[in-house]
């Protein structure tokens, strides 16, 4: 079977970081996975929600979203329409678990990090690559807070990232790109922690179910392709 890039199965998309990329925000970096492109930026404030003040905990939410033309052809812009929909606010959500997952909210103390994932153009893998970024664009605001004697050099516990796998034509792949995604008989998202934690899966059979056999084989190439994400993350973060 030849997937439509021509990568063999296991293949991840090539993968850039470039951290550093915005002059305002306390951390950015811009991932590139493939021709899947984001902006990732974490913004410090010394406050918590109304509902966590007084607790001496902190919080890292994020805001994901999709500029007008990062696809095909040019979708209007959520704030044009009045409402977020129910997509972008999921994935919000799933990028902020992912990121407090690996952060020690006490060690934060009373202070809020804000995580920005703006995908600039999508081939797929868009909640994918900014789990990933948003790991750096995180990392660097939290060594900005602690050059600046804020925070302690223990609040973040390890890295997180995610990957998508599937079976397409058959066959259980590693990181699908658009056309595989948009054909694909089963569509996994795997977000796991550089110790092999497991965060979140998300899975769904697009026609039949998938055995407990096909789950595994997903499951053995995302745990190849968040190590190599790490690694990316290593090496932008050095």
């Amino acid at each position: 079977m030849t997937r439509p890039s021509g990568r063999a199965l296991d293949q991840m998309r090539t993968i850039s970081i470039e951290r550093n990329v915005s002059m305002h925000p306390e951390g950015s970096c811009l991932i590139k996975c493939g021709n899947t492109h984001v902006l990732c930026t974490a913004s410090v404030e010394s406050r918590v929600p109304p509902w966590m003040r007084g607790k001496g905990t902190g919080w890292v939410t994020a805001e994901y979203g999709m500029l007008p033309r990062s696809t095909s052809s040019r979708m209007r812009r959520e704030s044009t329409a009045g409402k977020m929909s129910g997509r972008t606010q999921e994935i919000s959500r799933l990028i902020g678990r992912s990121l407090r997952a690996v952060v020690d909210m006490d060690a934060l103390g009373e202070q809020m990090i804000n995580l920005d994932c703006d995908v600039i153009q999508a081939d797929g893998g868009t909640r994918c690559a900014s789990i990933t970024g948003a790991w750096v664009a995180l990392n660097d605001a939290l060594k900005w807070m602690q050059e600046r004697d804020m925070i302690g050099d223990n609040v973040l516990k390890g890295h997180v990232a995610a990957v998508s796998c599937g079976l397409y034509k058959g066959n259980a792949v590693l990181d699908l790109d658009y056309p595989e995604d948009s054909n694909a008989e089963a569509d996994t998202n795997f977000i796991m922690t550089d110790t092999g934690g497991i965060v979140e899966i998300q899975g769904t059979a697009e026609a039949d179910p998938f055995s407990e056999d096909q789950f595994y084989e997903m499951m053995t190439l995302a745990k190849k392709g968040v190590k190599e994400l790490v690694e990316a993350q290593k090496g932008a973060s050095s």
